[in-house]
């Protein structure tokens, strides 16, 4: 087991309101619920001044003040928002309509001409959203209300794209001539971004001339918190209404009520150098697959707070269990008798080393001599891409800013793969990505995916674990906050605070 010092973690938890002092008020108190104002404890503080052309852009999207032209659905399926129909013109063209009726924070219409201008500017910048990595857009106004962008290349799932929050469509009013984006005043959502405080804070007030729904709260107030152990004190205490990524080990000092698990489109997976040395033989590999015992890493290391791997995509995926079936024609396992292996994996993660602690023993009554390499990622990432190491333990993200799993699995599946930590190069596999990746969303994308994944899982290049979640606290008085799987949405219009009984 993997037990935490219960002196050390109760000093840590009462220790932490001290660090929250200048972070959050005391409880928050409204005597009218619509008046309320919801504290959120963020996990980290923007990299880039909250500009929509970075990562921050997540922010953005989880606090509802950036808007883009189209919303994924559970299924990540596109659906309508700030752009209301598309047609596919031809293999490289699509035409999207802009909603009228929609007014920026800073008063002015949205207009065809601003979203030419938005997604232009993410066309442009240095570096790139990595929504647009190796993709070429052109875009153009057509009339008052519709854009045509259009493709280097034939891409389907173009719509997907549009849904990026780095795609954001913001005023006029927020592109300066120097290339830097300010939200501020600037997004088209219910909420209007009103202070940046550097990496400290943000505030945020209800926008009272939204397109859809007002928001039924007065305002948002965001707080960085990047230590874990004061997030989930804020929320024990009542110093925040949200928590973003609670740590597993303060779970257990917080009411269960207020505690939240979101699966996340992440796996951690065990890779295989099929290429070199003794995983280069299928036999060897299927030892390795048949002798992880995935619960006893769940239910030890993540503490039950993670789910048993099926495939390479997990429950965030929610489609993906109504289409798998069992994989056929795998190759059965060969007895090994003091193979030396290598598993490798990496500190940013604090759980890994400790994954990696639990697959030396299973692997070590398997038959093998097991010999660990465990660095900061940085310092390994060069090696592993390399093809150094037998085994290595990644925790991966499935499905990138198009909410679509195939550019991942190319990545780390195909000939060409950019991210090829198990060296695979498998024509079945190939083919079976090719297909999937030719299919425009819906239910024959879909199938499609199963099947490369099948096809991967038949080699065990890699070999899926678990699926991590993300722990979310929610106070007594919210409602509707969401619970995100791809962590675009946080608090909408929906979200409320119940007013105090009188």
């Amino acid at each position: 087991m993997f037990a935490r010092p219960l002196p050390q973690t109760l000093l840590a938890a009462l220790a932490a309101p001290l660090l929250l002092a200048g972070c959050f008020d005391a409880s928050p108190e409204s005597t009218e619920a619509d008046d309320a104002r919801i504290s959120v404890a963020m996990l980290q503080p923007p990299r880039s001044g909250l500009t929509p052309l970075s990562d921050d852009a997540f922010k953005l999207s989880r606090w509802s003040t950036a808007e883009t032209l189209i919303r994924l659905d559970a299924n990540s399926d596109p659906q309508p928002f700030l752009a209301t129909e598309w047609t596919q013109l031809d293999e490289r063209t699509w035409r999207f309509v802009i909603r009228d009726g929609v007014t920026f924070h800073d008063g002015t219409p949205l207009t065809a001409e601003d979203v030419a201008r938005s997604l232009t500017a993410a066309t442009q910048a240095a570096p790139k959203p990595r929504i647009l990595d190796g993709v070429n857009l052109s875009i153009e106004v057509e009339g008052d209300n519709a854009i045509i962008v259009r493709t280097e290349t034939v891409d389907p799932l173009i719509p997907n794209r549009l849904s990026s929050p780095q795609l954001a469509i913001l005023a006029a009013s927020a592109y300066g001539d120097d290339g830097r984006v300010n939200p501020i005043d600037a997004g088209t959502g219910p909420f209007v971004l009103k202070e940046i405080n550097g990496t400290t804070s943000a505030r945020l007030d209800r926008f009272d001339d939204y397109w859809g729904k007002p928001a039924s709260v007065a305002g948002i107030d965001a707080d960085y918190v990047p230590d874990g152990t004061a997030r989930a004190a804020a929320l024990r205490t009542g110093s925040a209404d949200i928590v973003e990524a609670i740590p597993v080990s303060q779970v257990a000092l917080l009411d269960p009520t207020l505690v939240h698990e979101v699966p996340m489109p992440r796996t951690n997976t065990l890779y295989l150098n099929t290429e070199s040395g003794p995983m280069s033989d299928p036999g060897v590999r299927a030892t390795v697959r048949d002798a992880i015992d995935r619960s006893s890493i769940v239910s030890t290391v993540y503490e039950g707070r993670a789910d048993i791997a099926e495939g390479l995509l997990g429950p965030a995926l929610a489609w993906a269990s109504d289409y798998r079936a069992s994989v056929e024609n795998r190759t059965p396992p060969v007895a090994v008798d003091g193979i030396d292996i290598t598993l490798a994996t990496f500190t940013d993660r604090a759980e890994l080393p400790e994954v990696a602690v639990l697959l030396e023993q299973q692997l070590t009554q398997a038959g093998f001599n097991v010999t660990q390499e465990v660095r900061e990622y940085a310092h390994i990432e060069a090696d592993a891409l390399a093809g150094a190491f037998d085994a290595f333990i990644l925790s991966r993200a499935t499905v990138l800013d198009s909410g679509d799993p195939v550019a991942y699995m190319f990545s780390d599946f195909s000939c060409a793969g950019s991210f090829n930590i198990a060296q695979l190069c498998d024509p079945a596999v190939d083919e079976a990505l090719e297909k999937a990746a030719q299919l425009p969303t819906g239910d024959a994308r879909r199938r499609a995916i199963i099947d490369a994944e099948a096809a991967i899982l038949r080699t065990d290049a890699a070999i899926p674990m678990l699926h991590e979640r993300v722990i979310q606290g929610e106070s007594a008085r919210v409602v509707n906050a969401v619970r995100d799987p791809r962590e675009r949405r946080l608090i909408t219009e929906e979200t409320s605070i119940d007013a105090p009984d009188a």
